[in-house]
């Protein structure tokens, strides 16, 4: 009955509508998938282990209402559903950042899934859950992880093909590679119903450092 837990820390979160709040992060270890451009290489493997009430009295400790699981891949973990719900009881706000390759409709009714859909740069978008835009609950989002013009069709492609709903969806571009500038235009000249989003997290920090 234990999780393998990579790190917890309070930070600032920086993607999703809650970019910009103060937010306790779990970040679970191990994932199913091994995309081009990941940036937590190191949460692929090991990791702590800790029983669901060890990760609740780290989280106490920091006096944030929202929490975030995040990865690797949280959901791979069984003890990832009790730590939710367990969250959930004690009345924290709950964001769980997963890959798209588990339905998030397993998930507690007030947990938030910041789904990350695969686009081709990543290797990795044919691993996506066949039925995954249908396992979307109202309050889930959607995030795109764009390295260039080939990403940003498939995902406008993805976005223009759901019901219109007014769920938030976010283009996330890798900036390396794909100019915030560039990624705008695009969006404003297709008249898609994103939102262009910025990891704030490194632009406040250094990209490569851990624990925020």
């Amino acid at each position: 009955m234990t999780l393998l837990v990579t790190e917890i820390f309070h930070s600032i979160q920086g993607e999703s509508t809650h970019a910009g709040r103060p937010c306790t992060f779990v970040r679970l270890s191990g994932c199913n998938l091994r995309c081009a451009w990941c940036d937590t290489p190191y949460s692929w493997e090991g990791g702590k282990p800790m029983s669901v009430k060890a990760v609740l009295e780290a989280i106490g400790e920091y006096g944030c209402n929202l929490v975030e699981l995040t990865g690797g891949e949280p959901l791979l973990q069984p003890e990832a559903m009790p730590l939710a719900h367990a969250l959930a009881l004690e009345g924290y706000e709950i964001l769980v950042e997963t890959n798209g390759t588990l339905p998030p409709d397993m998930l507690p009714p007030v947990a938030t899934a910041i789904v990350d859909v695969k686009c081709p740069s990543s290797g990795m978008h044919e691993r996506m859950h066949p039925a995954l835009l249908e396992c979307l609950r109202p309050q889930d989002e959607l995030k795109f992880v764009l390295a260039g013009r080939e990403d940003y069709d498939y995902a406008a492609r993805t976005v223009r093909a759901l019901p219109r709903s007014g769920r938030a969806i976010h283009f996330s571009p890798i900036t390396a590679s794909l100019a915030p500038a560039e990624l705008a235009a695009w969006i404003l000249a297709d008249r898609l119903p994103v939102r262009l989003s910025l990891q704030l997290h490194k632009i406040i920090w250094d990209p490569s450092t851990r624990g925020v």
